[in-house]
């Protein structure tokens, strides 16, 4: 699980502070989370490759969020792609990129799918047989969700010796990978436990941004491997978190640490501030394990 950082800034871009996007990569997909303005530059700065990006979500309708994605589908077009794109938003988001594709004559070549969203609860809006991705609902000044991506459970790990001397012909390894006994070739039953390792633990990562503080979302961010959550103000303009609804660093650490997740990411800082560090010493107030999002940066999970 890598997640790279595009943009991590609240409001209008700067030269030095992208609005929010990112890309993560997991299990072989490339989802691209949010497009603000810009995203695309960065995402050649990144090296991101353009023909892996099938699906991209897309939090809420406020510019620094979503002002990149028409750019994007059109340079997609202008690249001659032909694989099917999915995009995942609240509703009237087809309305405002197939207007603007509509008045520029610029109709893409290849399939471009929107899956609308509306529902305030939780809802599963993609899964294979890798991966899933749920919403999670947020507390903003518009209809707005976050996405947990979560892994589904991997194989079993098999200790290919082990199964070897207890005589197991090879055509059952699978059966063992998937958690079952099998019987050797002398009739005996082989437990899958003997032969065959626990997986590796299953990943998940939340993306919650924007949102006021919303302890809500925590049953179903529990034990997330990594918890990206907004951190707009410090608590010297905590004020300023009702009129705009966004979060304080030290309100994502609450929620953090209600949820029990691994790590912490703030972002989305409101462009006030020069030192970013403040940030993480508040969050860290209240939760130990922080990091700070920064354009560029590469998380490895």
């Amino acid at each position: 699980m890598k997640l790279t950082i595009l943009g991590c800034h609240s409001a209008t871009p700067r030269w030095d502070a992208n609005p929010t996007s990112q890309v993560l990569e997991m299990r072989g997909h490339l989802f691209l989370v949010d497009c603000g303005e810009g995203t695309q530059m960065q995402l050649r700065r990144n090296k991101v490759k353009f023909s892996r990006i099938k699906h991209i979500f897309i939090s809420h309708l406020h510019g620094d969020h979503f002002f990149g994605l028409v750019g994007l589908i059109s340079t997609f077009r202008l690249l001659g792609r032909e694989a099917d794109l999915h995009v995942y938003g609240p509703k009237g988001i087809k309305q405002a990129v197939v207007f603007q594709l509509k008045i520029a004559k610029s109709w893409t070549n290849y399939s471009l799918f929107f899956h609308e969203l509306e529902s305030i609860e939780p809802e599963l809006i993609f899964e294979d047989d890798k991966v899933s991705v749920t919403t999670i609902p947020l507390d903003h000044r518009v209809y707005t969700n976050g996405f947990l991506f979560k892994e589904k459970p991997k194989e079993r790990t098999l200790d290919y010796q082990a199964a070897q001397k207890a005589g197991i012909h090879h055509t059952y390894f699978q059966k063992l990978k998937q958690g079952e006994d099998v019987e050797n070739e002398k009739g005996e039953t082989i437990p899958f436990e003997t032969v065959t390792d626990n997986p590796p633990p299953i990943k998940s990562y939340a993306f919650c941004s924007d949102t006021a503080y919303f302890p809500q979302i925590v049953p179903q961010i529990k034990e997330a491997t990594v918890l990206y959550h907004e951190s707009t103000f410090l608590e010297s303009h905590h004020h300023l978190c009702d009129p705009t609804k966004h979060s304080t660093a030290k309100e994502a650490g609450v929620i953090a640490k209600k949820a029990n997740v691994g790590t912490l990411i703030l972002g989305h800082y409101s462009g006030r501030y020069s030192d970013r560090s403040l940030f993480k010493k508040e969050a860290e107030i209240v939760f130990p394990k922080v990091e700070l999002a920064e354009d560029g940066k590469v998380f490895d999970f």
